[in-house]
């Protein structure tokens, strides 16, 4: 099946994906714009640099847009965005959203609602489209999956609790031992040890994907054409996704896609 086939099957002009593909390309030009305007990298990522590669935009089927970035420039841009935002957006991270729990930031989109199968969102504040945000850390594989068990029973309460103000508190309870003190402990012991980690990164502590990067195939970073705009990419982009992923540029079985969005609806265009 080609891409114009793709297209008409799964996301064409005027239909509610397409709609909500268009709406996450603003958001992402938006953040563009401000990690420029202060030289703060970033990279297309996971999904969304397969769609680049391998279509030139999205993947026809999917619904949502990630970034990557190194955890130093994350948190120099965790600084700017709040200010430089245009009003119909929204920093979404632990210190603008009391009951956000994830270790990486969205930024939303004010003019449109969504909600997402797996019922995380619910108590939000804010439940727009978005794009992910996720810092990358240099760490051993070992220590990250350690890291993802220590908060590893927040989604479970969250999950299944019958008691949403009950499940907050002791959410929030393991989300700032981890973010206050466990995680700055172990970056702490890990500083004089990252030479000779080089040039293995991960995603930062607490965030439940591991899959190894390196520096060698991400920088320095180039450009690709996505959804007519020429974005950020690793410099080797095809030596990262073959490791992560294997043979990238193969279909999967389109009789098994799964989407994250369960109800969605555009408040304003």
């Amino acid at each position: 099946m080609n891409h114009k086939e793709l297209r008409t099957r799964f996301n064409p002009e005027g239909s509610l994906l397409r709609r909500q593909q268009m709406r996450m390309m603003e958001i992402l030009l938006e953040v563009d714009r401000i990690c420029k305007k202060h030289d703060i990298p970033y990279w297309l990522s996971s999904g969304t640099l397969i769609g680049a590669m391998r279509h030139d935009g999205f993947i026809p089927w999917d619904d949502d847009l990630d970034i990557e970035m190194m955890r130093k420039d994350y948190l120099r841009l965790m600084e700017v965005l709040p200010k430089e935002l245009p009003e119909w957006l929204a920093l979404q991270n632990s210190d603008t959203d009391p009951n956000y729990f994830y270790f990486y930031a969205k930024v939303r989109d004010r003019r449109s609602r969504m909600l997402e199968q797996n019922g995380y969102d619910r108590l939000w504040q804010e439940q727009g489209i978005y794009i992910d945000i996720f810092p990358m850390e240099q760490h051993p594989i070992w220590l990250h999956k350690l890291t993802e068990k220590t908060v590893g029973h927040m989604y479970k309460i969250w999950r299944t609790s019958t008691d949403d103000k009950k499940a907050i508190k002791s959410v929030r309870r393991i989300f700032d031992f981890n973010n206050k003190w466990l995680f700055p402990c172990l970056r702490s012991f890990l500083s004089p040890l990252t030479s000779h980690l080089l040039p293995l990164i991960t995603s930062g502590m607490g965030i439940p994907f591991h899959n190894p990067r390196y520096m060698e195939e991400i920088f320095p970073l180039t450009t690709h054409l996505f959804e007519g705009h020429q974005l950020p990419v690793p410099g080797n982009a095809d030596a990262h996704l073959r490791r992560i992923y294997g043979d990238y540029m193969q279909l999967p079985n389109l009789e098994k896609l799964a989407l994250h969005v369960g109800k969605l609806e555009f408040l304003s265009e």
